[in-house]
């Protein structure tokens, strides 16, 4: 596996190194050695999917607050995504800045999300499905979120049209 380090600090693009032959390939999706090499954590408590029946839907920006901030690592299985993750730590250096990577089924790519960031994606494309490993259990007493179209934040989303978006997410509070 290839760790990359984002701008945003603690945040990284993890890429699978697959081994080819006639049959297609075998890849290393997550591993607590290689993790733990590149001083990551490894702790995962639970795997979710989030499966979208159409392009151009958007989830987010959601995140959890202490003690239940969550670790995240996020890929797309099927389809393709534009993955969005916003730096909330407000004594980090990259406090409010935001980075957007396309994760899809075909270049293999995932996101490490830190504890203490946001995290949205909008689908590029029909029946894309994303998994999550996450690093704490969901509390809906801690669960927060703010605005996608926040322009203190100015994320660059792809598409402008965006068909579907939950109510709670519509309204999410500017900062």
């Amino acid at each position: 596996m290839k760790f990359t380090p984002l701008s945003l600090k603690g945040a990284y693009l993890i890429e699978i190194e697959p081994v080819s032959d006639e049959r297609g390939f075998f890849a290393r999706s997550f591993c607590v050695r290689e993790m733990k090499g590149v001083g990551l954590p490894s702790d995962f408590v639970q795997s979710s999917y989030s499966f979208n029946a159409r392009k151009n839907t958007l989830r987010g920006m959601h995140y959890q607050m202490s003690p239940h901030e969550e670790n995240k690592i996020v890929s797309c299985v099927r389809g393709s995504i534009f993955d969005v993750i916003v730096d909330m730590r407000p004594t980090s250096p990259t406090y409010l800045k935001w980075h957007g990577e396309i994760l899809s089924q075909d270049n293999y790519k995932m996101l490490f999300v830190p504890k203490g960031f946001a995290h949205g994606f909008q689908t590029m494309s029909d029946n894309s499905l994303v998994t999550y490993n996450i690093s704490d259990f969901y509390e809906p007493h801690s669960a927060r979120g703010l605005k996608f179209d926040d322009p203190k934040i100015n994320i660059k989303w792809p598409q402008a049209e965006l068909r579907i978006i939950s109510e709670k997410d519509q309204n999410y509070p500017l900062l």
